[in-house]
C-alpha cells in the first residue's frame, strides 16, 4: 500500500491534508481478496463487482479508486432510508475536463461518483495526484448539453466554482443526477463523517477536549456563586441546551425548570462567561414568555436576583436585546416579549437589533454575487459592496459584542443577552464579547473550546443554518450565515490585532468549510440532543482530533503570537473593516504579493520554530 496526499484545493476538508490509503498497480478483484470481508463498499465505478479487464483505471501507473472508498468506507454497506447508494448512481464514471478555476490547470482523466465523493483520476500522462470533492460540498449544479458532450458546474458550499466537460450527453445528465441526489440527502445518519475513519485517529477521540465541566472548574476557581446543574440531563427541559449548565448556586433544580417553561423553547437564563477581573458574569437565554397578559415567573425573576447578589455589591445588571424595541413589542403581542422593568429590579434593558435569518442569507448571497463579477469597473463594485451590507452587519455585531464587553470591563455590569430564541445573535455577541475580554479565548485551545462551548453545544442550529451556502437556488427556508458573520468578525479582530491571537486564517477558513460540508461529525445536527440520538460521538471523529496534530496545528498557529492580558477593543469605524479577501476572493483572483511575502515570513518562523523544538529535544538531559 501506498500514501497519496490530497491536498486543500483538492479535497476542500479545510486548511490541513488528508492521507488516504489507496493500492497501486492492482486490479479490482485483487484489491478485493486482500482485503477483511465486510470492510469494501461500493466501487466507485458504480458496480458491485469488475473483473480486472473493466477496471476503469487500467493502467498499472494509475491508483486503483475502489480501494480508496473502502479505507474511507469501513464497515456494512451504507444505504440511504432503505436505498443502497449504488442505486442513485446512474452513470459512475465519465472522462472529463476538469476547470478549477483561473489560477488552476485543468485536469484531465475519469471522473468516478460514489456515495459520497467525486473522483478524478488524471491518465497515465497525467500526474499522480488524485482530486477528490465531497459530494456533500455542492451547494447548487448547473448542466449543459452542446452537440455530443456536456457541461456540468458546481458551485460549492465553499464558494468555489468548478466546471466539468464531459464526453457524451448521457453521461453528462446522468452524472449530473447523481450528484443532485446524492449532495441533497437529509439523512444524517448516512452521511460521510458516519463512515469516515481516517489514520491515526481512534472514534472517540478528542470528543472529551471540551466538556462544560471544563469549563465550570475554571469559574469555580474564580467564585463559588455558581454551580453545575444536571437539571437538563435527559434533554427534557431544553433539547437545545446541553447536559449540563452552569446556574447560580442559589437556584435550585426545581425553580429552573419553572424558568424554563417561561422561556422560549426552554432556553433559561445560564452563564456564558465569568470575567473574573470585574466579578461579573455574561449570561444567555431566549425571550421571556410574557405574552399580551404580562405573565410573570417568579422563579425567573429570583434567578436574575441571584446573578446580581453573585457579583460585587451594588453591581447592575443590562438586559441586550438583539432585536429592536419594535419588534421586541410585537412579540408581546402573541406568546412572547420582555422583561418588565418593574418585575427585575436592577436590570435594565437595551435594545441593539442585529439581522437574522432571511435578510442576513441575503446579504451573503449578494456579497458572493458581487465578488464573482470580474466585469464591474471601480463605481459599480463599491456600489455592489455597499449595497449587500455585509460590512455593515460585521461592524454591527462587532458594535453590539462591544457594549456587552465594555459593560462588564468598564461599568462592572452583569449583561444578560437574548433576542427571541437565543440561538443565533445571541451567541455571537456572547462569543465575540468573550474573544474581546478573555486572553484564554484568543489561544488556540480556548478559541476551540469557546466555539463548542457557545456555538455546537448551546445549541446553534448547523443541520438548518449551513444546509446551503450561497449558491443554492431553493427558497431559503432556516439558512443563515451567522457562524460564517462570527468568523468574519473574528478575522477582523486578528487584522486589528495581529500580535493577539494565537490562531490564523487559517482555522477560521477551516472551520467555516467544515460548518457547511465534513468528514468529522462535530458540526452534525442542530443540538447535543439530536447528536445523542444519532449516536455522533461514538460514531464519528471529532474535528478537534483532526486540528491538533501537531502537524496541523503547527500550520494553523500565528507564528507573531504574544500573549496579551488585556481586553482589545476593535475600531468599528467604516474606514477600519475590510472584506474578507481570503475568504470572498480565495478562489477568484490569485494572491496579493502582500500575502505571498506574509506566506514566506510564516513558513520561515514556523521553520525555525521547528528546527528550536528539534533541538531542545535532542539535547540530553543533565
Amino acid at each position: 500500500m501506498d500514501e497519496i496526499e490530497f491536498s486543500s484545493t483538492g479535497s476542500g476538508w479545510g486548511s490541513r491534508s488528508e492521507v488516504l490509503a489507496v493500492g497501486w498497480g492492482n486490479s479490482c478483484e485483487t484489491v478485493r481478496s486482500l482485503l477483511p470481508r465486510g470492510l469494501l463498499n461500493s466501487c466507485p465505478a458504480g458496480v458491485s463487482s469488475c473483473p480486472a479487464s473493466s477496471c476503469p483505471f487500467p493502467s498499472a501507473r494509475s491508483p486503483r479508486l475502489t480501494l480508496l472508498e473502502s479505507v474511507l468506507l469501513p464497515g456494512p454497506r451504507p444505504t440511504t432510508g432503505g436505498m443502497e447508494f449504488l442505486e442513485l448512481i446512474r452513470t459512475g464514471r465519465a472522462q472529463v475536463k476538469l476547470l478549477r478555476g483561473p489560477e488552476a490547470p485543468p485536469l484531465r482523466g475519469t471522473l468516478c461518483v460514489t456515495g459520497h465523493h467525486l473522483l478524478l483520476s488524471p491518465g497515465p500522462q497525467g500526474t499522480s495526484d488524485l482530486w477528490l470533492l465531497l459530494l456533500r460540498s455542492v451547494d447548487s449544479i448547473e448542466k449543459r448539453v452542446s452537440g455530443d458532450s456536456g457541461t456540468i458546474t458546481l458551485r460549492c458550499k465553499d464558494l468555489r466554482v468548478l466546471q466539468l466537460d464531459i464526453e457524451g450527453v448521457e453521461a453528462t445528465l446522468d452524472i449530473a443526477r447523481s450528484i443532485e441526489a446524492l449532495s441533497s440527502l437529509e439523512s444524517v445518519i448516512t452521511s460521510f463523517p458516519f463512515f469516515y475513519r481516517p489514520r491515526g485517529l481512534r472514534l472517540g477521540d478528542a470528543w472529551h477536549f471540551h466538556p462544560p465541566e471544563r469549563y465550570y472548574k475554571r469559574v469555580a476557581r474564580e467564585t463559588n456563586a455558581w454551580r453545575l446543574s444536571e437539571v437538563n440531563e435527559d434533554f427534557s427541559l431544553c433539547p437545545s441546551y446541553p447536559r449540563a449548565v452552569i446556574v447560580p448556586r442559589a437556584v435550585d433544580d426545581d425553580a429552573l425548570a419553572r424558568c424554563a417553561r417561561f422561556r422560549q423553547g426552554g432556553r433559561f437564563p445560564v452563564l456564558s462567561y465569568h470575567h473574573a477581573p470585574s466579578g461579573t458574569v455574561l449570561l444567555r437565554s431566549s425571550q421571556p414568555l410574557t405574552g399580551p397578559q404580562k405573565r410573570r415567573c417568579a422563579e425567573d425573576e429570583e434567578l436574575l436576583r441571584a446573578v446580581l447578589a453573585g457579583a460585587r455589591p451594588g453591581a447592575p445588571g443590562f438586559i441586550l436585546d438583539t432585536r429592536s424595541a419594535q419588534a421586541a413589542k410585537q412579540a408581546g403581542v402573541t406568546v412572547g416579549g420582555t422583561e418588565a422593568k418593574a418585575a427585575y429590579p436592577g436590570w435594565k434593558r437595551l435594545h441593539r437589533p442585529l439581522e437574522k435569518g432571511r435578510p442576513l442569507q441575503e446579504s451573503f448571497v449578494r456579497l458572493v454575487e458581487a465578488c464573482g463579477d470580474l466585469e464591474k469597473s471601480m463605481d459599480g463594485w463599491l456600489s455592489q459592496l455597499e449595497a449587500c451590507c455585509w460590512l455593515a452587519h460585521v461592524k454591527e455585531a462587532l458594535s453590539t459584542a462591544c457594549l456587552a464587553a465594555w459593560g462588564m470591563e468598564r461599568e462592572e455590569a452583569c449583561i444578560l443577552v437574548h433576542g427571541a430564541e437565543g440561538m443565533d445573535n445571541t451567541l455571537l455577541v456572547t462569543s465575540l464579547a468573550q474573544i474581546i475580554l478573555d486572553p484564554l479565548s484568543r489561544t488556540m485551545t480556548g478559541f476551540q473550546e469557546l466555539v463548542e462551548r457557545e456555538w455546537i453545544q448551546a445549541g446553534h442550529p448547523f443541520q438548518l443554518r449551513c444546509a446551503h451556502s450561497a449558491f443554492s437556488h431553493a427558497q431559503p427556508k432556516h439558512e443563515a450565515p451567522t457562524f460564517l458573520l462570527f468568523l468574519d468578525c473574528v478575522w477582523q479582530l486578528g487584522r486589528q490585532f495581529p500580535l493577539s491571537l494565537e490562531f490564523g486564517e487559517g482555522l477560521l477558513l477551516a472551520l467555516f468549510e467544515h460548518a457547511y460540508a465534513s468528514p468529522f461529525g462535530t458540526f452534525l445536527c442542530s443540538s447535543e440532543k439530536e447528536r445523542c440520538l444519532c449516536e455522533v460521538r461514538t460514531r464519528t471523529h471529532s474535528l478537534w482530533s483532526g486540528l491538533n496534530q501537531p502537524k496541523v496545528r503547527r500550520k494553523l498557529r500565528n507564528p507573531l503570537y504574544i500573549p496579551n492580558p488585556l481586553a482589545i477593543w476593535p475600531s468599528v469605524e467604516p474606514q477600519s473593516l475590510q472584506l474578507w479577501q481570503g475568504l470572498f476572493l480565495r478562489w477568484i483572483r490569485p494572491p496579493e504579493p502582500s500575502q505571498v511575502a506574509w506566506e514566506k515570513v510564516w513558513q520561515r518562523l514556523a521553520s525555525k520554530e521547528k528546527t528550536e523544538d528539534c533541538e531542545s529535544t535532542s539535547k540530553p538531559q543533565s
